[in-house]
């Protein structure tokens, strides 16, 4: 039986879980997730889960944050003032914004904090610096 490889497109079901057992994100109430073995599609720690695994294997792999979303950090996190805001945007904390980099780049970032006369805003993906724990199904290689 085929073993799926780098350059192979793959077909996975995944719940993803913390050690607390609370789910952040799974496939199983859609279609399989499909992407690309080898292309910087997902976390390092869950394409190489998947590298050597046949179809209909299953897997449980812990990920760390180096295998993950890195670590957090601190710099990646700001403090504006309100009036930055563009008025027809109403700040709450969780709401995702964009910002602009000086290259004309969208950079995600969250609403942490909102204070008197300042928001702040952080820059790290919301599983940065959290392990990660995966149950991967490889469900089909649709081509290698």
């Amino acid at each position: 039986m085929a073993q799926a490889k780098v350059g192979d497109v793959v077909r996975v079901h995944y719940k993803g879980y913390f050690d607390d057992g609370t789910v952040f994100d799974t496939s199983r109430n859609a279609e399989p997730f499909e992407f690309t073995l080898g292309n910087d599609m997902v976390i390092p720690g869950f394409e190489n889960a998947i590298l050597g695994m046949e179809v209909g294997d299953v897997r449980t792999v812990e990920i760390s944050p180096e295998e993950g979303y890195g670590e957090r950090r601190e710099d990646l996190v700001i403090e504006i003032d309100k009036n930055q805001v563009p008025p027809e945007i109403q700040p709450e904390v969780g709401m995702m914004l964009q910002l602009q980099s000086g290259q004309g780049e969208a950079i995600p970032v969250m609403v942490s904090a909102i204070g008197e006369t300042t928001i702040t805003l952080d820059g790290n993906h919301p599983l940065a610096g959290k392990k990660l724990n995966f149950e991967i199904e490889l469900v089909e290689i649709v081509s290698g």
